[in-house]
């Protein structure tokens, strides 16, 4: 029997899980964050891709997940493709099975965006590296090529969140510093999405200071319906995994430095986490 994984370069994929967990609780998780090698978001394609695929193959290999979810938009912006269409192949030569799967978090969210827009013009809150990648773009011209894509980078988002800051007065300077700025390049725009895993902590703050009529899309939600509809397609998949309801925690970082971060965006300080050396 086989596991679900979930990885992350940091502590946002913990707001995908949470969202995973509570829509499907009934089976087995193993979170992977490679906290002592984030941000990825400031590295170069190769070694995005590079970190990534070693975390994903020890989920695989080592942890015996039958199915990985890339809970980091930079992650997937940058190598999931390559690991889909590369390097998964290589494992199932060695072990005869074309069954495991990695899925990613940008494909979940654009799909479900023309649910929402009226106006088709859309705007994307992300990392500087999800936004240099234009994935978001790419994705959504798949989705509807007659959607306007505006995208605006918010570099001081994700520090704020992981120093614990994102509750006080000090952050609603700079939440309203970007949405001022996307707006302001595009008026018109009526669905705003959150690509980054860690903005959600954010998302009372984003919401106080959007007009009117402008609607705001959160990843976890999302993505987690997306996975409830992909497993109940997948039958063959569905049917290894492992139903205890149990999740473990990785980290490449020390256990306690994880455990502090985490609390940020679980709320529970109390969580255990394994050191593992990738």
């Amino acid at each position: 029997m086989a596991k679900i994984g979930v990885f992350d370069s940091g502590y946002g994929g913990l707001t995908i899980l949470e969202k995973v967990r509570h829509a499907l609780p009934q089976y087995d998780y193993v979170y992977l964050g490679d906290n002592a090698r984030t941000p990825y978001g400031t590295r170069s394609f190769e070694v995005i891709y590079q970190y990534t695929w070693e975390c994903v193959r020890h989920l695989l290999q080592a942890e015996d997940a039958a199915l990985v979810l890339v809970a980091c938009n930079t992650a997937s912006a940058r190598a999931l493709r390559s690991i889909q269409q590369r390097d998964l192949k290589g494992i199932w030569q060695q072990d005869g099975s074309d069954v495991r799967r990695v899925l990613g978090v940008i494909r979940p969210t654009v799909e479900r965006v023309a649910d929402y827009t009226r106006t088709k013009h859309v705007g994307v809150l992300a990392t500087p590296g999800t936004v240099t990648s234009e994935s978001y773009i790419l994705e959504l011209e798949k989705q509807d090529p007659t959607l306007v894509v505006t995208q605006q980078a918010c570099p001081m988002w994700v520090p704020l969140i992981e120093n614990g800051e994102h509750t006080g007065e000090g952050a609603d300077y700079f939440v309203r510093k970007y949405v001022d700025a996307i707006l302001a390049r595009d008026p018109l725009i009526d669905t705003l999405i959150l690509g980054c895993t860690h903005y959600p902590l954010l998302r009372n703050k984003i919401e106080r200071v959007l007009p009117a009529g402008v609607q705001l899309l959160a990843q976890g939600d999302l993505v987690a319906a997306s996975l409830t509809d992909y497993l109940q397609r997948h039958t063959e998949l569905e049917s290894m995994l492992d139903k205890q309801g149990t999740c473990r925690f990785l980290t490449t970082e020390q256990p306690d430095k994880f455990r502090q971060s985490a609390a940020i965006f679980l709320g529970d300080s109390h969580l255990t986490a394994k050191h593992i050396a990738i």
